[in-house]
């Protein structure tokens, strides 16, 4: 019984190392209407956690999603390699003016290049920004690091 005991902690262990931990914020969407929406994100700012995103995740809730942040304005190109979850990213530039938005496949390794020089990137489930009304032109709060 111990045998399978130290097996599973193992695993267990091995499973956790694997784990990406980013780090969390909210951010305020301000709408041309006046209104505002409130997004608890996760924050991609290194590397690594900009390559590892959302791939894997099965469910990601309404009202979340994942913030890319650069430290310069640049074309940027995601793909959802290992990504089971169909998502839809803002690209967004250095003042938190949403200049498009893209659908984006579960599982596609096209590439969804931004057309604008931004400086970040906002996935969140498919549909969401229809959903509550944000548009392009409508503006973040960018969270301080």
């Amino acid at each position: 019984m111990k045998k399978y005991f130290l097996l599973f902690a193992v695993m267990c262990a091995m499973l956790c190392s694997c784990a990406q931990s980013f780090k969390k914020s909210e951010i305020t969407v301000s709408k041309a209407d006046g209104t505002s929406v409130v997004l608890k994100v996760e924050l991609a700012v290194t590397d690594k956690e900009q390559q590892q995103g959302f791939m894997h995740r099965k469910n990601i809730p309404d009202g979340t999603g994942m913030l890319f942040i650069y430290d310069v304005d640049k074309t940027l190109n995601f793909w959802m390699k290992n990504t089971p979850t169909a998502l839809t990213i803002a690209y967004i530039d250095k003042d938190g003016i949403i200049k498009e938005f893209h659908d984006m496949k579960p599982f596609s390794e096209a590439s969804v290049s931004s057309t604008h020089s931004v400086r970040y990137a906002l996935e969140v489930p498919q549909g969401y920004f229809k959903r509550v009304g944000i548009n392009i032109g409508d503006k973040i709060s960018i969270p301080q690091l």
